[in-house]
């Protein structure tokens, strides 16, 4: 056989999804596995969302739509950035794509050419430095601090930048951390994206999921100057728990979201059409869900931080948004715990999902291998069981 892609054989597996795959196999065999793993709301698609999904089946709406997808989602759209993020866009600058990670890679492809540079906070969403290196693109990766919650500095951002930077991500709130960045913070990386005509993809999926008081800030929202050179990346997955529905959406400049475009159209074609209709409803009707939800995460999310920094050898910090923590296991590193050495994160969850019956993801996926990531995206019920499980694992 002649040989493979070697951009494809260098692009890493998600270690989210093998984690996640290895503790359903351990269900299938009967086996009574709590998982932490997978980064999606436990709730169901809200019914008026369903509602209009059916009626779009039944009024025919099934066919091919424009590749960038409807005017009415695109206009939802629209009136969402305006309502929620004091960004004005019109129809143009909108494309509505198979996920935010499907956006993620058009934005990639549509701003990188070979040699180009992508500024990554570390610990990073999996997916980035792939879609980066997919997109012939270089990631550099930014080492953040957990005592600044890890967020960028413009220290280390003048640090990273060279010639060849060409832009930076930004994932406010965060997955893994939950970090999130005030505006006033935000400022601060906008006067150094334009100073430096630095593209800013900025991935805000989890805006509508932030606690405390805290507010979501757009960085496009700063000013006319940032806002041309920001490509802001969201979807319904998260905040209306249509994680399977596969819609994500990006604004921009029209000359970005025009190369976006004819990536998407010769490569996938328009999403999918019901889904499409239904979130329109999902914009535009009832957002009594994301309340609801909200309620439920700080709850569990407030019980997991006082449970881990209870337990010897584990400390996080609360998160403020997103439905992450991610806890320090620095202290049980080298440690011998039930016969098996720590040397790694990966030791670590592979020991929790063998003698413990508890799938969380290595710090190691995230670039960060001092850590786990658990994820209150699950029943309090769960979260109470897995945690005591991983307590005596411990002990």
């Amino acid at each position: 056989m002649k040989s493979l892609s070697k951009k494809g054989l260098e692009i890493t597996p998600s270690a989210t999804l093998e984690i996640t795959a290895k503790a359903k196999e351990m269900k299938k065999q009967g086996i009574d596995v709590i998982g932490f793993g997978a980064g999606e709301p436990d709730f169901n698609t809200p019914i008026n969302i369903q509602q209009k999904a059916i009626k779009a089946i039944n009024d025919g709406n099934t066919r091919y739509t424009s590749a960038s997808g409807i005017i009415e989602l695109k206009k939802a759209i629209c009136e969402k950035f305006k309502s929620d993020n004091n960004l004005v866009y019109n129809e143009n600058n909108i494309i509505v794509s198979n996920g935010a990670k499907h956006s993620l890679y058009n934005a990639l492809n549509a701003i990188l050419n070979p040699g180009d540079e992508v500024i990554i906070p570390v610990p990073y969403w999996v997916s980035y430095p792939e879609l980066v290196k997919i997109a012939d693109g270089t990631p550099v990766l930014v080492e953040t601090k957990e005592e600044n919650d890890f967020k960028y500095t413009i220290e280390d951002l003048e640090k990273s930048y060279n010639k060849n930077t060409k832009a930076i991500i930004l994932n406010s709130p965060s997955n893994p951390t939950g970090t999130v960045y005030t505006k006033e913070e935000l400022e601060m990386i906008a006067d150094w994206a334009v100073k430096n005509d630095i593209f800013i993809i900025s991935d805000e999926i989890y805006e509508k999921l932030i606690y405390d008081g805290y507010e979501h800030v757009s960085i496009a929202s700063i000013s006319d100057k940032v806002k041309d050179l920001t490509i802001v990346i969201n979807g319904m997955s998260k905040a209306y728990a249509m994680t399977g529905w596969r819609i994500g959406y990006a604004a921009a400049n029209e000359e970005i979201i025009k190369v976006m475009n004819n990536i998407q159209a010769h490569t996938t074609s328009n999403p999918n059409t019901i889904s499409q209709y239904a979130s329109v409803e999902g914009l535009t009707g009832d957002q009594s869900i994301i309340s609801e939800m909200k309620k439920h995460f700080i709850d569990r999310r407030n019980y997991m931080v006082d449970k881990i920094n209870s337990i010897k050898g584990l400390y996080c910090k609360k998160p403020k948004g997103a439905f992450y923590v991610m806890a320090n296991i620095s202290q049980l590193k080298g440690k011998v715990v039930k016969g098996v050495e720590i040397n790694t994160s990966i030791d670590f969850c592979n020991l929790l999902l063998d003698k413990g019956n508890v799938a969380v993801v290595p710090g190691a996926a995230f670039g960060s291998d001092n850590y786990i990531r658990l994820s209150y995206a699950t029943s309090i019920e769960n979260i109470k069981e897995g945690l005591t499980r991983i307590e005596n694992v411990i002990k």
